[in-house]
Order: C-alpha cells, then sequence, then structure tokens
C-alpha cells in the first residue's frame, strides 16, 4: 500500500516501539481479535503475548504488529469495483464508528464526519490500492480518519455486512454487478450520482452484556418503511454454530436528520423492504 501512494501508519519495533500509546494488532486477521492497546512500557510484554495467544486460536497465526494507536479515530471505508479492463469504481464511503467490542454496530452513508477533501483523499486512496493488486470484484477499502489524517487499515476482497446502505444511496445492486464482473462485463466509465442517506442497524441476538445467545426466535417484526435484510423468521431457531446476527435494518431518506420517513424512491425495487414491527422474543 505505501509502494502504491496509500497513506499507512508506520509499524513500530515490538521489542523497542519507542512511541506510545500504540496498538498491538493480529496480522492474520482482524474483528478486534488479537488486538491490544498499550499505554506504557510496562504494559508491553503481556500485551504482546495475549495478543499472540488470541491470533492463534483465532487464526492460526500468532504473528501480530504493532502501530501508533489514533485515539477517537473514525472507522471509515470506500466501496469499490473493479473490472477485469482496468475500470474502477469507488461507490462512496460509509461511516463505521459505532462498535462495540471492536464490532460494527450502526453504518451509514455518506459519513457525516469527514470533509469533502478527506472524502477525495479516500476514493484516491481506495483507488490506488484496488489498481496496485490488480483487484477485480466487489471489494472495501477501509481507513482510519482523524481530522484531515487518513491511515490505511485494512482491504475487505468481498462485500460487506454494510454493503445495503451503499446500494440505497447510489441505487446499484452490489451483488448483481460483482457477478457481472465476474462474467467478464465492463462497468460503464463512471457510476452513477449518489443522492440521499442511509443508515444501517445491525440486529443480534445477544443479551444486556452483549453475549451471543441462541434459541427459538418466537416473532420477528420489523416497523417503518424500510430495508431489511434478515436471515429469520418468526419461529426460527438461532443456533449457537454461527454469528450472532440476526439481520440488518436500513432506513433510507433524502437528508440525514429529515429523512427517515420519506420514500426510498425505488431504490429498494425487488428486496424486502416491507413494512414489519421490531419485536424479537425468545
Amino acid at each position: 500500500m505505501a509502494e502504491a501512494g496509500v497513506p499507512v501508519l508506520p509499524s513500530l519495533d515490538l521489542a523497542a516501539p519507542g512511541e506510545y500509546p500504540l496498538l498491538v494488532k493480529a496480522s492474520a486477521g482482524g474483528g478486534g481479535r488479537g488486538m491490544r492497546i498499550v499505554r506504557g512500557p510496562d504494559e508491553l510484554a503481556e500485551a504482546v503475548e495475549s495478543a499472540r495467544r488470541e491470533s492463534a486460536a483465532a487464526f492460526g497465526d500468532g504473528t501480530v504488529f504493532a502501530e501508533p494507536l489514533l485515539e477517537r479515530a473514525r472507522h471509515v471505508e470506500v466501496q469499490v469495483l473493479a473490472d477485469r479492463y482496468g475500470g474502477v469504481w469507488t461507490l462512496g464511503e460509509r461511516e463505521c464508528s459505532v462498535q462495540r467490542r471492536h464490532q460494527k454496530v450502526i453504518e451509514e452513508c455518506p459519513s457525516p464526519g469527514v470533509t469533502e477533501a478527506t472524502r477525495e483523499l479516500l476514493y484516491d486512496a481506495a483507488a490506488r490500492a484496488v489498481r496496485k493488486i490488480g483487484y477485480v470484484g466487489a471489494g472495501t477499502v477501509e481507513f482510519l480518519v482523524k481530522g484531515d489524517r487518513v491511515a490505511f487499515l485494512e482491504m475487505n476482497t468481498r462485500l460487506q455486512v454494510e454493503h445495503p446502505v451503499t446500494e440505497l444511496v447510489y441505487g446499484v445492486d452490489l451483488v448483481r454487478l460483482q457477478l457481472e464482473v465476474a462474467e467478464g462485463a465492463a462497468l460503464p466509465p463512471s457510476p452513477p450520482e449518489p443522492s440521499g442517506w442511509a443508515v444501517e442497524a445491525r440486529l443480534y441476538a445477544e443479551d444486556a452484556s452483549f453475549v451471543p445467545q441462541s434459541g427459538t426466535l418466537r416473532r420477528f417484526e420489523v416497523p417503518g418503511d424500510v430495508r431489511v435484510d434478515a436471515g429469520v423468521e418468526s419461529g426460527s431457531v438461532v443456533p449457537p454454530h454461527y454469528d450472532a446476527m440476526l439481520a440488518k435494518v436500513v432506513a433510507y431518506g433524502a437528508t440525514r436528520a429529515g429523512g427517515g420517513a420519506a420514500a426510498d424512491g425505488g431504490r429498494c425495487a425487488g428486496r424486502s423492504c416491507t413494512a414489519y414491527r421490531l419485536t424479537a422474543i425468545y
């Protein structure tokens, strides 16, 4: 990424980082596993060993590295789509800073916390990343953003859970587009223009302490003129074997503040945008 001109955080020497606070991270994975904040030299050895153990258990690889900690940075990602002919789309950015235990909970498009100048920097960096590795398909390039500072975080070479907010704002079907690109289709010269604002909430089977729960979902209903992407319905059994996320509830409107009740303008056509009532009862 550095070779491609993408802004990155420097790697620190685990034996003598010389800079605090820092973040120890698993090299082989993400999602907060194998991640430890270190605020001083006395915490370093234990944090590294703990991160290595968790990384080995989660990913089969205990390799960790360290980088400076950008405290209170935003987690912002850029949706990309690239074809095999050199066409690259950057389909806006998504704000993913509302998290618990390093897991995203609320996502929206566009981000309310970046300036136009920072937005252009994000798009340019994402396109550089895609072209550098010759990527073809739909993907996401993720960044940390603090003020006007942007730093590469990771790239997900797939669609992500929060892709519906981009679909609603840009009026596209990312699943269909990635299949067409895989079949050899070329992207048009430029993506469609964005319109409106979309916010997604993830619905999980968890207790009040965010611990995953299993059991029978007796009733599942979601209210309002919203899009619902769900893997369950009333009567479904939530097993202990998979991720605890049950559904995604996505609202779309003309503006962030006043668009909650606005019609979707046909952007939910063919989607699960029926009105439901939200009650998840075990």
